[in-house]
């Protein structure tokens, strides 16, 4: 397990200690492999560099992230992915089949019966859910993530991906309907009384 007490002015051992979760983290929001390990080496080189910030008010864990998250955000903002139509038409042009499927989502998420305190320390759940989310389209993965799990507000998420505040909401109602879609196919549906998966 990584010692998150490394002294700070050994560098040295940042990579052993920290790269896996940072690794992890950047490429749960960018998909790519090449460009997660970039975003880590860019993290390293701006915390070394700015060492003399770090206060130790957090653990050194920490402060990494907040400058990884930065790195993300400004990757975004360089790579803007394409939007298409399809990703901003309103519910209002929404199919039949649309909203049927929207509804079937709903019922099947209001009989999942796991509890979200056992989901976080279920590494499984969490391997489904990554891969989840790489199955979004990427203008939706980038407006989830930012929203959902970095805890952006949505007005910074619009300038981020250059969107209007309808749209975002438009791209985040079927992200979560596609998540929750998949996550029901791969985990859900057959872990319905219990929440917890066979042994």
């Amino acid at each position: 397990m990584a010692n998150d007490e490394t002294p700070r002015h050994d560098p040295a051992r940042w990579l052993d200690d920290h790269g896996d979760v940072l690794y992890r983290f950047a490429l749960l929001r960018v998909k790519d492999p090449s460009v997660a390990e970039d975003l880590v080496q860019e993290t390293f080189l701006a915390a070394l560099k700015g060492i003399d910030s770090f206060r130790g008010g957090s653990s050194l864990r920490t402060w990494l992230v907040g400058i990884l998250k930065h790195k993300i955000i400004d990757h975004f903002r360089r790579n803007r992915p394409e939007i298409l139509a399809g990703d901003l038409a309103t519910m209002d042009n929404e199919t039949e089949e649309e909203r049927l499927e929207r509804g079937a989502i709903r019922d099947a998420a209001a009989a999942w019966k796991v509890s979200p305190e056992a989901l976080v320390h279920d590494r499984e759940f969490w391997d489904v859910f990554a891969r989840c989310l790489e199955g979004l389209p990427e203008a939706h993965r980038r407006a989830f993530t930012l929203r959902e799990i970095d805890g952006v507000k949505g007005e910074e998420i619009c300038k981020i991906l250059d969107i209007t505040s309808t749209n975002l909401w438009v791209i985040l109602h079927r992200a979560r309907n596609r998540l929750r879609k998949c996550l029901d196919r791969n985990w859900f549906r057959d872990r319905p009384q219990t929440g917890r998966h066979a042994s």
